[in-house]
């Protein structure tokens, strides 16, 4: 892991990051990021401050994240819902937007980052939209980390996005009467197509639910809440993150490697039978 060449000897992150399995880190990690106003709040501060704190966390978890070796990073950071925020919050939201990426474009550079987005952005502020497509065409060579950002994002419009366009492309070329639509076929037409699905989801401030984020892709996510408000989200909490996530065991919808399989289940249940009579 990168990581650790940043990290001095003795330091508590370099102490935790050991813990970690480099072959078991997260191919996707998904992050709601919340907690900015609650953050700001509790000192006295508008609800913006706590937005401009949070842009600096971003700043390092992106970070963070790639020197793990982490292969796709999908955040949260404006959900169609979030229009109903009052106007100058939003208006602020999108002028922090415009400044992230126009300072951290040299750092996504340096890092080999592409950044992409996920959501009706065409609905942004002009010179917001312009900016966040002349950054996605400056990185998509990068052959590194994936930085999604989930911007005008809603999980239900993106699933009704995704089967329109099936019905769409049928209509066009005259099948639609014998359109059936299967799992792979949503999949390849949702925001997020070519990207693993998210391993682990994260959300800060405590709250559980998980608010109409990447419903389809989440399916089989580890989900990782903490009480931490989002700008106090540091790389110890990362840490942390990832290594309960590799302390739990994943099947999918199966058994769990320690039980016995079915066959021996029968043989099992027929001996106690046996015995019995």
């Amino acid at each position: 892991m990168k990581m650790l060449d940043a990290l001095a000897p003795g330091d508590r992150d370099r102490e935790l990051a050991l813990t970690l399995d480099p072959l078991r880190i997260p191919a996707h990690i998904a992050i709601i990021m919340d907690g900015n106003g609650r953050w700001a709040k509790r000192r006295g501060l508008p609800r913006i401050a706590g937005h401009k704190v949070g842009v600096s966390t971003v700043r390092s978890v992106v970070e963070d994240c790639a020197n793990l070796g982490v292969q796709a990073l999908t955040l949260y950071a404006f959900s169609a819902e979030n229009w109903k925020r009052p106007r100058t919050e939003v208006d602020m939201l999108w002028r922090l937007l415009r400044f992230y990426l126009r300072h951290e474009l040299e750092d996504l550079q340096r890092n080999g980052i592409r950044l992409q987005s996920s959501g009706h952005v065409e609905a942004l502020p002009e010179r917001v939209y312009e900016e966040l497509r002349a950054v996605e065409r400056a990185t998509a060579r990068n052959q590194g980390m994936r930085l999604n950002l989930a911007i005008n994002y809603s999980a239900r419009i993106e699933l009704v996005d995704a089967v329109n366009s099936l019905i769409d492309e049928a209509r066009i070329e005259g099948r639609l009467s014998s359109l059936v639509i299967d799992e792979k076929m949503i999949s390849r037409r949702l925001y997020t197509a070519g990207l693993p699905e998210p391993d682990l989801l994260i959300r800060t401030s405590g709250e559980m639910r998980v608010s109409n984020f990447l419903l389809w892709q989440i399916a089989y996510a580890e989900l990782y809440v903490t009480d931490t408000l989002w700008p106090d989200f540091n790389r110890a909490e990362l840490l942390r993150a990832i290594l309960d996530f590799q302390r739990r065991e994943r099947r999918f919808g199966g058994l769990s490697a320690e039980l016995p399989v079915v066959g021996e289940q029968d043989r099992e249940m027929e001996e106690i039978v046996v015995s019995s009579q």
